[in-house]
């Protein structure tokens, strides 16, 4: 069947959007790659990229000094902020769609305000809800009570009639809560204690280990197919919620599945690394200006935008301040705020 001169120009329309897409996802993946080779060269060692590469590959010409700096420092760290970042941003990214609100992030719903409570339970008063061992009891309850929350807004939501406004609202009010319940902990925590738990606060990449990687690239791996399976779910979500039906998507499922996935991803990154905030926010819209609402590119994008976003963080950490290591999270949110206002004042200028 022959297709008319109109087809033909959409067909070539089409053509050129998606070798676009696909050119600034390529560009993307080289440029989390050379700021992955970046972060490995920062630090106060003075590495050469030829050492690090000796090291990597396990040269006998390495010196033990190197291998250690390499293998327990520095390549653990820079893992961990790739993974991090994709989980916030995936998370973000899938959240934005399902609550149609560009404003929503793992923050906005409380997940990671849940995940903060649970990890300070363990800090203060010595609470492991998980039968797990002591270095990992932290970890657990943190990934634990971003579950719980989420499982918690699914049932409120279930009872009480509403869209996702009603949802982003008994988030709102999670997030006081579970802010007010941490402030009590803080209280009454010893010197120690509250030392410990206010860094954790502020976001690390020190505490980044090989088993800590190992379950963060678990979760992304496992949610990862998923997210992308719904893809095209996600892109009739975008039309309305009318629409979606129309197609003969059950949105209720589609939205609580979503839920799930944000819970497992930053409950997960924020069980290892602290508070982060920004990432999930901000690494969404990256995507969303260079690639687009189309779901196939723009949730892989958003993961490698939210990765290049915590892996920069991570250098400026360590470069800021010649000899100390600032807070990850402080970091990305002194430099997530102003490409935050950034894409504000580029979408008003739009009109």
């Amino acid at each position: 069947m022959s297709i008319s001169a109109s087809g033909q120009v959409v067909l070539a329309q089409y053509a050129r959007i998606t070798r676009r897409r696909m050119f600034f996802m390529a560009a993307l993946v080289l440029v989390v790659l050379l700021a992955l080779l970046a972060d490995l060269c920062t630090g106060p060692s003075g590495l050469t990229v030829a050492q690090i590469w000796s090291a990597v590959v396990g040269d006998e010409t390495t010196s033990r000094s190197t291998a250690v700096i390499i293998w327990q420092i520095r390549l653990p760290t820079a893992l961990m902020a790739l993974l991090v970042g994709t989980a916030l941003s995936l998370a973000g990214a899938e959240m934005q769609t399902i609550l149609d609100n560009p404003l929503a992030s793992p923050f906005t719903l409380g997940i990671s305000a849940a995940a903060a409570l649970g990890a300070a339970l363990m800090m203060v008063l010595g609470v492991g809800v998980l039968p797990l061992p002591v270095d990992m009891s932290v970890a657990g309850n943190a990934f634990l009570f971003a579950f719980l929350c989420t499982l918690l807004l699914q049932f409120i939501t279930s009872k009480v009639k509403g869209g996702p406004e009603v949802l982003v609202l008994f988030g709102i009010a999670l997030v006081f809560s579970f802010n007010a319940l941490l402030a009590l902990l803080q209280f009454v925590a010893s010197a120690d204690a509250l030392q410990q738990l206010v860094f954790w606060s502020m976001g690390s990449l020190g505490r980044a280990t090989w088993p800590a990687i190992a379950i963060v690239f678990a979760v992304v791996c496992i949610t990862l197919p998923f997210s992308f399976r719904a893809c095209w779910q996600m892109n009739a979500l975008r039309m309305g919620e009318e629409r979606a039906r129309s197609y003969g998507i059950d949105v209720a499922r589609l939205r609580f599945y979503s839920l799930l996935r944000v819970s497992l991803l930053a409950g997960a990154a924020v069980a290892f690394t602290g508070t982060i905030g920004f990432v999930g926010l901000v690494g969404p819209h990256i995507a969303r200006m260079l690639i687009g609402e189309d779901h196939r590119f723009f949730l892989p994008a958003s993961a490698l935008a939210g990765a290049l976003m915590m892996i920069g963080a991570s250098i400026a950490s360590k470069a800021i301040i010649p000899g100390v290591l600032l807070p990850i999270g402080i970091v990305t949110s002194l430099v997530g705020l102003p490409i935050f206002f950034v894409l504000i004042f580029r979408r008003w200028s739009k009109g």
